[in-house]
């Protein structure tokens, strides 16, 4: 839960903070296409070392809407060069849940100075042969609450997302 841009509590049940005149925006997760990446044979690093993923802020702005503004927050894969095609491939059949990816290669492009230094989720290792890929991020709102300063706000934790009964496949397009 947010107070003018700033985190002041983080409990498990938002109920009892909950007004009628909020209102509710549900964004994709790239733990949705996750699976799809496993079953085409693309490594996904953080689940492989029981990890979050990592999480960055970017220097890149979104779109302003109204007075609402941050900038891009990204989730980085790092995928093998000959896997990097397909992980496009697969990731742009969800374009639901971020779709495909934003950037492929350095970091420094996205004003990200050390990948080992995540402002959310945690590190993991990248191979010297690996490419670091990024795509946009259900964060994004926390990066915009923080630079817009909203009287209140309530947003998810990085990496616990809202979960539903929809399956995963159901958000593929064809």
């Amino acid at each position: 839960m947010w107070e003018h841009g700033e985190l002041v509590a983080e409990p498990n049940d938002v109920t009892d903070h909950w007004r009628g005149d909020l209102v509710t925006f549900l964004l994709g997760c790239s733990f949705t296409f996750e699976a799809a990446l496993i079953a085409a044979d693309v490594p996904v690093r953080h689940i492989e070392q029981g990890r979050n993923v990592p999480m960055y802020v970017t220097d890149r702005p979104c779109r302003p809407a109204g007075r609402v503004h941050g900038r891009m927050v990204v989730s980085m894969r790092p995928v093998p060069p000959e896997r990097l095609s397909t992980a496009i491939r697969e990731t742009a059949l969800y374009p639901s849940f971020h779709g495909s990816p934003v950037h492929c290669g350095d970091p420094a492009a996205l004003g990200i100075a050390d990948l080992g230094r995540p402002d959310f989720g945690d590190p993991v290792d990248v191979r010297p042969d690996e490419i670091p890929v990024f795509w946009a991020c259900g964060v994004t709102p926390q990066a915009a609450v923080t630079a817009s300063g909203p009287p209140f706000a309530i947003t998810h934790a990085p990496g616990k997302m809202l979960i539903t009964d929809a399956l995963d496949e159901h958000y593929r397009v064809l």
